[in-house]
């Protein structure tokens, strides 16, 4: 009886491991406005503790901004954009396509058993649809590279390090413009 409780305690803890993933607090938005993406990493690879997280920001997602975590470091990289883009009265031919969070002491790492968010704002296109954020989760050993997308559709059934999907609805017509 005993064997058949610890396999079955196995099994969970198994299925529960299998669909751990890197999520986004808030899986849902309207399309032009402004968004708080929380990327949410619930372990690290393994056993071992998160060291660095990177996020590839999903194109059409603009002018993002990350949030400092005491005790790591942040660098952010731009690229030259396809279709430049108007705000504020200012011409972007380049925006933030890439943040990396970087643990600065062994301390500050994200242990196996702790759970943290990583945070970001932009603004969203105008466009309704999937959005896909990949996220590279790097550890004291190995990585998980969180980026497969389904070849269509939004289902991530079968997927093994699905990137985290944001659901960009229709925007109001009536609604107002903030910040």
């Amino acid at each position: 009886m005993l064997k058949n409780l610890t396999l079955a305690a196995a099994l969970l803890i198994a299925a529960f491991g299998a669909q751990a993933h890197v999520t986004l607090e808030e899986g849902d938005a309207i399309a032009g406005t402004y968004y708080k993406a929380a990327l949410q990493v619930g372990h690290g690879c393994d056993g071992t503790p998160v060291h660095t997280v990177v996020v590839r920001l999903p194109a059409g997602f603009k002018g993002a901004k990350p949030t400092p975590k005491a005790g790591w470091k942040i660098d952010i990289t731009r690229s030259a954009l396809a279709q430049p883009y108007v705000s504020h009265g200012k011409t972007i031919a380049d925006d933030v396509s890439e943040i990396r969070w970087t643990a600065q002491s062994p301390e500050a790492r994200l242990q196996d058993a702790w759970y943290d968010s990583f945070v970001l704002r932009g603004q969203l296109p105008d466009q309704p649809g999937p959005l896909w954020f990949k996220v590279l989760q790097v550890c004291d050993q190995g990585q998980i590279d969180w980026a497969e997308v389904p070849a269509s559709g939004t289902s991530t059934k079968g997927l093994k390090a699905p990137a985290a999907l944001l659901n960009v609805h229709p925007a109001d017509p009536h609604a107002a413009h903030a910040h």
